[in-house]
């Protein structure tokens, strides 16, 4: 069943009553070509879902008639972020398409010494918000109960300094030994904690990176003993911990 995310305004609960508008419109109208009475399910981005059917169309807008609303336990107990290496081509897209599916809360973007891609503020700004867009997509068809945050690209000293906020923070790197310590560190992380996962560009960190990010308290971990491309550490950190502290 299609999913919709709307803002809170657009719910008057006391009449049951959703109103659909923007870029969904013409989705729902166009592109799904459903109709009146078709049913579909609309979450609020904080954590309540409604399922819905079609009572109207209008130019502008999609009214829906709510059926009944839940709070659904779809979320991981811990908020997620990815702080990812800038990547070649068009990889950062599908990172951030599976990094929703596997339950990140937020995305960053990240500039380092070894990446390859440089954007300036104009091209950085079209992409954030290409990604955005694939976040927004890829939360639907997982069934999120809220669209992940792709943030602004920051360089790698901004990331760390925003990361220090966070309870949490690891740095899958290939120098790292020691599989059993990686393995505690992940199983000793409590529910409700912020964890911020840093991956490394294609070439990965540098040495001096690494040890910025330790001094401002990261866990340097192993994720087994063979070389992971960018694209696949990012994932496989996620899934890791989406199966450590999936309840």
């Amino acid at each position: 069943m299609q999913r919709f995310f709307v803002e809170p305004y657009q719910i008057e609960a006391d009449a049951n009553l959703i109103h659909i508008a923007g870029s969904d419109v013409n989705h729902i109208k166009n592109v799904l070509r459903m109709k009146q009475g078709e049913e579909l399910w609309v979450s609020d981005g904080k954590g309540k879902e409604y399922h819905c059917n079609i009572q109207a169309f209008s130019q502008e807008e999609v009214l829906l008639h709510i059926l009944y609303a839940q709070e659904p336990d779809y979320e991981l107990p811990n908020d997620i972020y990815l702080f990812q290496g800038l990547p070649k081509a068009d990889k950062m897209e599908l990172i951030i398409q599976k990094a929703v599916e596997l339950g990140v809360h937020e995305a960053v973007p990240v500039e380092m010494k070894r990446c390859v891609v440089k954007l300036d503020a104009k091209k950085a700004e079209k992409k954030v918000a290409r990604w955005q867009q694939i976040a927004e997509s890829a939360a639907k068809q997982s069934k999120r109960m809220l669209v992940p945050k792709v943030r602004p690209v920051m360089k790698f000293a901004e990331a760390l300094e925003f990361a220090k906020g966070l309870d949490v923070l690891l740095v899958p790197y290939e120098l790292a030994k020691g599989m059993e310590d990686t393995k505690k560190i992940i199983r000793g992380i409590e529910p409700g904690k912020s964890i911020g996962v840093f991956i490394g560009p294609e070439g990965g960190f540098e040495e001096d990176e690494v040890n910025a990010a330790i001094q401002a308290g990261a866990h340097s971990i192993t994720l087994g003993r063979r070389i992971l491309r960018t694209e696949t550490a990012g994932l496989a950190a996620l899934s890791i911990l989406m199966f450590q502290l999936e309840k």
